[in-house]
């Protein structure tokens, strides 16, 4: 069911703010189903490696294709980054 809800929405987003500065990243999310990606996000997280690994098929990894980035702040004009 997650995965599907993934395929089947076109784009989404992401959004944080810290210390009165926020980043809204847009775009297509693709799963790069790849057992070095999965791995390698595992190897980057050593504690989620007690309850998964790369080839459970619970582990999948994501990333943005036809992304934007925006860097927003109230003192500074927005920085675009399109990716």
């Amino acid at each position: 069911m997650f995965q599907n809800r993934f395929t089947q929405t076109q784009r989404w987003k992401i959004c944080a703010f810290k210390n009165g500065e926020w980043l809204r990243v847009a775009g297509e999310l693709v799963e790069d189903d790849r057992r070095e990606a999965r791995q390698s996000m595992l190897d980057a997280y050593p504690s989620l490696q007690n309850m998964y690994s790369a080839d459970d098929g619970n582990t999948e990894v994501f990333y943005f294709k036809n992304a934007t980035a925006t860097f927003s702040s109230f003192t500074h004009e927005p920085e675009v980054v399109k990716f």
